[in-house]
């Protein structure tokens, strides 16, 4: 076993923390360690361990005791692909979290600007999300509005984007489908739409539909705004989904300054019962870093 691999698992021990089937080809019969919220990674977070291929990884996330996965990519990749995906979270008790349903505009505007055809664009986008959601069992789906109109004023932006997510939700309600609307920072996004989650609540209460509703990235709102629990708190009945990462660093929590264990205890107190992307990079390189990430979730889990 590699030196420094065989010191942190040492060091785990020494914490109490739990690192079974990682060193097993199969870790089928090892004892997970039980998470108290439905934290998610995503593909090529453990891929050192357990190599490339998705379904394998799917089964390596289950073995460490996961409960949850979300796939930003899961629009674009193969039917058969997303099927056998389904399949293994199915078995191994995985839920399906966020993928993205549309195209973003980074750099241009398109839901703010009022457009007809960028708003068309997006519906139809949003009604091509819809099997994709059925196939992997996913309840939501990542919206971002893309960038903002700077010939239009605020208001009216605001009332274009709140007219296709009003349209949008009529299309998923159906389906008991929820968009979830992602508020991105300043400095990794600069001139985008949508960057607060008072924003974001703002948009959800006009909009008025169990269909859309606040994603609640910590690592975004950090940079953007900070006051962590209190704007959760105020923005509580329209957040569907939360995502992680630390700040600085987008890495895992543990590597920066967000106190990841109040927040998660306070995510739990309030009885919140769905699910946490794990929407970061892992702070160090192959195997030490994939296992420094599961370190990091069990050290901050144990908040009870």
């Amino acid at each position: 076993m590699d030196r420094r691999v065989f010191t942190a698992m040492t060091t785990a021990a020494g914490l109490g923390l739990s690192v079974p089937g990682l060193w097993a080809s199969t870790g089928r019969s090892a004892k997970s360690y039980r998470y108290n919220l439905n934290y998610a990674p995503h593909l090529g977070m453990f891929q050192e361990y357990a190599g490339k291929n998705p379904l394998d990884q799917l089964h390596f996330m289950a073995d460490q005791g996961f409960t949850a996965f979300e796939d930003n990519e899961m629009r674009q990749r193969p039917v058969e692909l997303q099927e056998q995906m389904a399949k293994v979270m199915e078995e191994r008790g995985l839920r399906m979290g966020v993928f993205v349903a549309h195209t973003i505009y980074w750099n241009e505007p398109n839901l703010a600007s009022g457009d007809s055809q960028k708003r068309e664009e997006f519906l139809a986008e949003i009604k091509a999300a819809i099997p994709v959601a059925k196939r992997v069992n996913a309840k939501w789906m990542t919206v971002v509005p893309g960038h903002m109109d700077l010939r239009l004023n605020m208001a009216y932006q605001t009332a274009n984007v709140v007219e296709t997510l009003k349209q949008a939700s009529a299309i998923l309600e159906p389906h008991g489908l929820v968009m979830v609307l992602e508020p991105l920072n300043f400095r990794n996004h600069p001139g985008l739409f949508l960057s607060e989650s008072p924003q974001a609540y703002a948009i959800c209460k006009a909009v008025d539909s169990p269909s859309c509703k606040i994603l609640f990235d910590i690592y975004h709102q950090q940079v953007q705004e900070g006051n962590l629990l209190p704007n959760i708190e105020k923005c509580w009945d329209e957040i569907g989904y939360f995502q992680i990462g630390d700040n600085p660093g987008r890495k895992e929590p543990t590597t920066g300054e967000i106190n990841y264990k109040n927040i998660f205890k306070y995510i739990y107190d309030k009885g919140y019962k769905g699910i946490l992307g794990m929407e970061h990079g892992n702070s160090k390189a192959g195997k030490e870093g994939e296992l420094a990430v599961i370190q990091a979730y069990q050290q901050v889990d144990q908040f009870l």
